[in-house]
């Protein structure tokens, strides 16, 4: 009875090792890389034009900081957490 349950108890942990280890990633693609310099909300690709005013969509630039990666924003601030600069965060576009 005890090889009956430390049996199941390996294969139990054997699939949840797995199933952890095999999720699909992030789609890198969800946040937008590019956006308008005139309207922000609008989003797309390196070859869309904003719909608004049909300009060309230029790269986002997101700041983090160095000491508390949860920090982060679109524009040069100071961390909320220790009042360090944030720095630019290099996205693959």
């Amino acid at each position: 009875m005890k090889k009956a349950i430390l049996l199941l108890m390996a294969a139990f942990i054997s699939l949840s090792t797995f199933a952890q280890a095999h999720q699909p990633k992030a789609d890198s693609t969800a946040k937008a890389a590019y956006s308008c310099p005139m309207h922000p909300e609008i989003t797309g690709t390196a070859t869309d034009k904003c719909s608004k005013c049909k300009m060309a969509l230029k790269p986002v630039k997101h700041y983090s900081c160095p000491m508390h990666a949860d920090v982060t924003s679109n524009k040069k601030s100071k961390c909320s957490k220790c009042g360090m600069d944030l720095t630019e965060t290099k996205t693959k576009h």
